[in-house]
């Protein structure tokens, strides 16, 4: 189920939690790593669930979770929340994204991660857009 390609992404890309030795996702389900109050999964029910920081997959089951449609566009493509973006950071930063959670990558997988996953690509692709231009950069950190 879990494609050996897309972990190599996430770890190349930095988006893959770690163990001590780096070979194995944290384990999040310990109540005293996350309070009792902490989204879970919404495949296994597993602690950690949705988004939190650059975590797009469970650590449990890696499933894809729903995207956080309040995320700051500046945090998810990972610029310094200013007018001056750097922008090959943000076109490297897309790409990285899109490798990782692009619909076409999730063909095999249920109708609920492939929901997520264009729901992802689209929050993606519009905060790419935005803070590209720099007119709709900056009516963005107005707004």
């Amino acid at each position: 189920m879990w494609c050996g390609r897309t972990r190599a992404l996430l770890r190349m890309s930095g988006l893959w939690p770690t163990g001590v030795l780096g070979r194995r996702p944290l384990n999040c389900s310990a109540a005293s790593l996350a309070g009792s109050n902490s989204p879970r999964c919404w495949n296994c029910g597993g602690l950690g669930g949705p988004l939190r920081g650059d975590r797009f997959f469970c650590p449990q089951c890696r499933a894809l979770q729903p995207p956080d449609p309040t995320r700051d566009y500046f945090s998810l493509m990972d610029c310094n929340r200013s007018f001056r973006v750097d922008t090959a950071k943000l076109q490297h930063r897309y790409q990285q994204l899109q490798r990782l959670i692009h619909p076409d990558f999730f063909s095999q997988r249920s109708q609920t991660e492939k929901d997520f996953s264009e729901k992802h690509s689209t929050l993606v692709n519009d905060a790419y857009k935005t803070l590209l231009a720099p007119l709709s950069r900056g009516l963005y950190l107005v707004s």
